[in-house]
């Protein structure tokens, strides 16, 4: 997997960290997929089943809390049985901070880590900074035009997945 340099310096420290993490708790998953309740079943379902197929393992709330299971017990598990955290940064998801919902709560015990990478989808890091400075703060992502959801869940995996952070290419320098 190759990354850019600005790719490079978000995933660099996660894989590191996942790297560690993987040697002391192989039996934790990859990634919690922090979301808003309303892109469950768009663009938070899309990006886990682009995880997925890039050979993640996923914390995933619409996977992972069966019926009659506290949704904040299961939640408090799924971020403890976790290497690395996602944060999917939508329009929705402001909608829920502001509301203090469910995401509020995730992303304050994501934020307590150094294990987090927001990944904007729909809106801008600069929005994201009126909303949440400490996570705009953050290395992340912007999925799009020039960086689509299968490509970027593609380097998410591959940098959370990490066993050894040697099978990493840093960003590729050219010489002239």
């Amino acid at each position: 997997m190759s990354y850019s340099p600005s790719e490079w310096r978000t995933f660099e420290p996660v894989a590191r960290t996942a790297a560690v993490q993987a040697r002391i708790h192989p039996q934790h998953r990859d990634l919690f997929l922090c979301h808003a309740w309303d892109d469950r079943l768009g663009a938070a379902k899309e990006l886990y089943d682009a995880l997925i197929a890039s050979g993640a393992t996923v914390w995933f709330s619409e996977t992972e809390v069966g019926l009659g299971k506290s949704l904040l017990r299961e939640i408090d598990r799924g971020l403890a049985m976790s290497r690395v955290g996602i944060v999917l940064v939508t329009p929705a998801l402001f909608q829920s901070l502001a509301n203090q919902g469910v995401a509020d709560q995730e992303l304050s015990a994501l934020l307590a880590t150094d294990r987090v990478i927001p990944i904007a989808h729909g809106t801008t890091f600069e929005a994201l900074r009126q909303v949440s400075p400490l996570l705009a703060a953050r290395s992340g992502l912007t999925i799009g035009d020039s960086l689509p959801m299968r490509e970027a869940a593609e380097k998410i995996a591959a940098a959370a997945a990490a066993e050894n952070t040697d099978v990493f290419e840093g960003p590729r320098t050219e010489r002239w």
